[in-house]
């Protein structure tokens, strides 16, 4: 059997750069698709690390794929959780050329322990923030359809988010129809860049070129903006 390191440069001979990104993030993730999108994706434990991967690619020798793989490692972050948090880091973290909104500096499912003074409004001792920018101490939560819904868990979420407001951490949540619509995945985009004290440049013809393609090679909906 191969190993995923080696898979992931076999599949840079196969696949678009996107695509490839996207693998290698479910390769450090924790769950692997089923292979249809109405069909989710399992848990389980990642079968390897960006550390990893680089480590296969600096020992590797010269082989077809490899500087492809390299390219494409650049952009590949652990800890995914499911493939719509995959997509949704990869359009606001790549950078403008290759269609994303270039809000680099990010982890994914990043834990933040609760402080004495939060504890009493917490109902965990710790949070675990879907994407995570340290150094802005700025949190968006992706809220899927699925784990999201009924009275019970939107409270839950709430009294999670007010124990990241008292953690100094500031949380902007992210649905599944703004993923899906390009517009309002630039508005989300803006309001980040202006928290984080940056300023967003993704309006010329190349950048919304480029953003067209990158959603149309991960497959995500498109609705018109």
């Amino acid at each position: 059997m191969s190993t995923p390191e080696f898979i992931f440069v076999q599949m840079a001979t196969r696949i678009g750069l996107a695509e490839l990104i996207r693998l290698g993030f479910e390769l450090c993730g924790t769950y692997a698709e089923n292979g249809k999108p109405a069909s989710g994706a399992r848990c389980m434990a990642p079968l390897t690390s960006s550390v990893k991967l680089r480590a296969f690619l600096d020992d590797a020798p010269e082989i077809y794929g490899k500087k492809k793989a390299a390219r494409a490692l650049r952009y590949v972050l652990d800890g995914s959780a499911s493939p719509r948090e995959t997509v949704l880091a990869i359009l606001l973290s790549l950078p403008y050329r290759l269609g994303g909104f270039g809000l680099d500096g990010l982890l994914l499912n990043y834990r933040i322990d609760t402080g004495r003074r939060s504890q009493s409004m917490a109902d965990r001792r710790y949070c675990v923030c879907d994407l995570y920018w340290p150094e802005s101490k700025i949190a968006v939560e992706y809220d899927s359809d699925r784990w999201h819904t009924g009275a019970a868990r939107i409270a839950s979420d709430a009294k999670r988010r007010n124990t990241l407001l008292a953690q100094g951490v500031r949380v902007v949540g992210v649905t599944r129809a703004q993923l899906d619509d390009v517009e309002e995945l630039r508005k989300v985009a803006r309001l980040l860049a202006k928290m984080m004290g940056r300023r967003l440049r993704c309006m010329s013809p190349e950048s919304v070129a480029a953003h067209y393609a990158l959603r149309a090679e991960l497959q995500v909906s498109v609705r018109p903006d």
